[in-house]
C-alpha cells in the first residue's frame, strides 16, 4: 500500500479550483483557451459544452473498459475510482482522479486517442500537464497513461514525477489563479514540456543505413582485436608489483596514479602514445 500525504476531498464546482485538464491549457500554447478558462473561473461564461464532440465522449463511455482491461493486462488493481481531492496546502489545487494503482500508489489515468498519428511519446506530452499536475497533489511518484485507441489498440505508458517541471507548473498555476481573483487576463506562461522518459520497446531495421553499415563492418572487423587488447591489458596489470610507480619494457610503459589505478603507454625512439 502506498503512504503519502492525505490530499482533502472536495466537492465544489470547478469554477473553484485548478483541475489537471486545465493545468494542459494553462500550460499550452493557445491564448485564447487561456483566456477562456479565466472567464469560466470567473464566472464570465459558462463552460463549454463537449456533449457534442465525439472524442471526448468516446474517452467518457470507454473510461471503464480501459480501467478494466488495464487491471487485466497489469495485474494491478485500480482503485480510488473518480475520486476527488484538492491540495493539502494550496486549496486551489484539485484533481479528479480516473483512479489510483493500489500497489504503487500511481495516478491512474484513462484516455481515448485515434489512431492516426499515433506515437507513445506524443501522446505522454500532450497529458504531460495533467499528469504532473495530479501527481502533485496527491504526491505521487509516477503516473500511468492507460491509452485506447480507435484503432483498437491499447498502450500503457509510465510517466514519472519531474519536480522541476513541477515547479515551473505550479508557479504558472499560482500566477492564473491571482489573475481570476485580480480580474488581470492572463498570458501565455510558453513553458516547454519535458520530454518524457519511455521503455524504450521499438525494435529498428537499420539496413538501409549507410553510415550503420560502414560502423558494423568496423565494428565487426575489431570486435576480436579488441577483445584480446582488454585482455592483454588486464593481465599486465596483475604483473605490475604493487609497489611498482612504474614498469617499462617490451615498449610498454605501466604508470600507477596516487589512486593506485594503472594505465598504459606504448612508447617508441620518438615519443609515446597513451592506451587506454
Amino acid at each position: 500500500m502506498f503512504l503519502t500525504r492525505t490530499p482533502q476531498l472536495f466537492t465544489a464546482d470547478r469554477r473553484t479550483f485548478i483541475g489537471g485538464s486545465d493545468a494542459r491549457i494553462i500550460m499550452g500554447d493557445n491564448q485564447d483557451n487561456l483566456i477562456r478558462l479565466w472567464q469560466e473561473k470567473r464566472g464570465e461564461v459558462d463552460p463549454e459544452d463537449l456533449s457534442g464532440e465525439l472524442v471526448v465522449q468516446l474517452g467518457s463511455i470507454t473510461e471503464d473498459l480501459n480501467r478494466t482491461w488495464y487491471e487485466r493486462a497489469s495485474g494491478h488493481t485500480v482503485v480510488d475510482v473518480q475520486k476527488k481531492v484538492c491540495h493539502p496546502i494550496h486549496k486551489w489545487m484539485g484533481a479528479t482522479l480516473d483512479g489510483r494503482i493500489e500497489a504503487t500508489g500511481a495516478v491512474f489515468e484513462a484516455k481515448f486517442m485515434l489512431p492516426w498519428n499515433f506515437s507513445e511519446e506524443a501522446a505522454a506530452e500532450k497529458h504531460m500537464a495533467q499528469l504532473q499536475h495530479n501527481m502533485w497533489v496527491v504526491a505521487a511518484r509516477s503516473a500511468v497513461l492507460s491509452i485506447i485507441t480507435g484503432g483498437g489498440k491499447w498502450v500503457e505508458i509510465t510517466v514519472h514525477a519531474d519536480p522541476l517541471y513541477q515547479h515551473l507548473l505550479l508557479t504558472a498555476e499560482k500566477t492564473f489563479w491571482r489573475c481570476v481573483q485580480t480580474g488581470n487576463p492572463p498570458i501565455l506562461f510558453n513553458t516547454d514540456t519535458p520530454r518524457p522518459r519511455l521503455a524504450a520497446i521499438k525494435i529498428v531495421d537499420m539496413a538501409a543505413s549507410n553510415s550503420w553499415a560502414e560502423l558494423a563492418a568496423c565494428y565487426l572487423r575489431t570486435r576480436e582485436a579488441h577483445g584480446e587488447h582488454e585482455m592483454a591489458k588486464a593481465e599486465l596489470k596483475k604483473l605490475v608489483p604493487e609497489d611498482a610507480k612504474e614498469a617499462v619494457g617490451h615498449g610498454i610503459r605501466a604508470k600507477r596514479s596516487k589512486s593506485g589505478a594503472v594505465s598504459f603507454e606504448a612508447f617508441q625512439m620518438g615519443g609515446a602514445n597513451a592506451v587506454q
